[in-house]
């Protein structure tokens, strides 16, 4: 299972990525049921506008449809309209919530290797669900796969996305540079919710800076 995502240095950002896993399709998986568990936590202020200046620093404007996806979490939550996919984004997104970094979750099996993270550019977008919908993510800290971008701290691509057959799987926290304790809890707590998965953390090999 072993393998290696490459990140371009981005001086407000450090995530961490976690493989996943599963002996059987997500289909056969029990499911758990977040709506009853979704409780909005009393975070800082502050760590909300460090995440969307993380965002914002290539360029892009974290704001309307295209706020974080923990700032939509949270909405969702209070609203009592929590969402459940299936165990691993249903995982993802409580611990999402819990600790107000967003938290991606992709089939690793429909991702094209290799795998890096890095600032979108000009003109690059993708679908981001069933109905066709895209959203442009220039600028964006975007996960990468050999075909483009397919993940990101507010909405991820429909192509890469789990469906009922996937078994291999990886999250990505879109964690703080500012507070790396946030996100090695947050892995932590992550692990604690994937129960008889086999986990294991996929190094981040830092790219030499440009020229």
């Amino acid at each position: 299972m072993s393998f290696a995502i490459r990140f371009d240095p981005h001086p407000l950002a450090r995530p961490a990525a976690l493989a996943i896993e599963f002996p059987v399709p997500l289909s056969e998986l029990p499911a758990r049921a977040p709506a009853a568990e979704a409780r909005v936590p009393e975070l800082p202020e502050t760590l909300r506008q460090a995440v969307r200046q993380m965002l914002r620093h290539g360029g892009y404007k974290p704001t309307g449809r295209g706020k974080p996806s923990s700032e939509y979490l949270a909405k969702a939550a209070a609203d009592g309209q929590f969402p459940a996919i299936n165990l691993p984004v249903d995982a993802g997104n409580r611990v999402s919530l819990e600790s107000g970094l967003p938290i991606s979750v992709i089939d690793r099996e429909r991702a094209v290797g290799p795998l890096s993270i890095r600032l979108a550019s000009a003109g690059q977008d993708y679908v981001f669900n069933a109905s066709g919908q895209s959203i442009d993510v220039e600028g964006l800290l975007c996960l990468f796969d050999a075909e483009g971008p397919c993940a990101n701290a507010v909405k991820d691509a429909q192509r890469t996305k789990t469906t009922p057959g996937s078994r291999l799987c990886l999250a990505l926290i879109w964690g703080l540079a500012e507070d790396p304790g946030r996100t090695l809890a947050a892995l932590e707590r992550l692990r604690a919710e994937l129960p008889g998965a086999r986990l294991e953390e996929v190094p981040l090999i830092c790219a030499p800076p440009a020229g």
